[in-house]
């Protein structure tokens, strides 16, 4: 049983356990911080009766036209708590704030294509691999920018492939 409720700053000091997995992204404080300013709706945490940080989600609305959309920037479950769900009802938390909030036409994330665990569970919550981004991560390993169509793209435009990767500096948003 969990409480999934709006990320707060206090939470910055007691969530360091859950980012201890090698393929969670850890980023220097302004980084939260910024998220927690910009998009409070999209960094929502999930966390036990006794108020142990069992995860957390955080992302951001962006981009323009028929690329609007909601960003996952990360996501992440403490190893304790994983194979729950909690990942799963995260991500929904944040496709439904995409869509009834931002009206936006799909969600989007990028991941480590090494981490093949993540991008399995990805597809089973329905997101497609768009394309793959050169050098995405630190310029040592590759990504896949994977997508989930939303209700407004009703012609699933978003989820259409590319043919070819793409490098970092020909992201469209940041």
């Amino acid at each position: 049983m969990c409480s999934v409720r709006s990320f707060v700053t206090d939470d910055l000091f007691n969530f360091n356990h859950v980012n201890l997995d090698l393929l969670t992204e850890t980023y220097n404080l302004p980084f939260y911080l910024r998220y927690l300013a910009q998009w409070p709706e999209y960094f929502l945490g999930a966390q036990s009766p006794n108020r142990e940080c069992m995860g957390y989600i955080m992302g951001k609305a962006e981009g323009e036209g028929e690329n609007w959309h909601g960003h996952i920037s990360a996501v992440t479950v403490a190893p304790r708590y994983r194979r729950l769900g909690l990942a799963a009802m995260l991500i929904k938390y944040l496709e439904d704030i995409t869509e009834e909030v931002h009206d936006g036409y799909f969600v989007d994330l990028f991941v480590r294509m090494s981490n093949l665990l993540a991008i399995n569970m990805y597809k089973k919550f329905g997101y497609i691999v768009y394309r793959q981004v050169i050098g995405y991560y630190a310029a040592e390993e590759d990504a896949y920018d994977m997508r989930k169509a939303m209700t407004r793209d009703k012609e699933k435009k978003s989820m259409i492939p590319l043919d070819h990767p793409i490098y970092p500096e020909d992201l469209e948003c940041d």
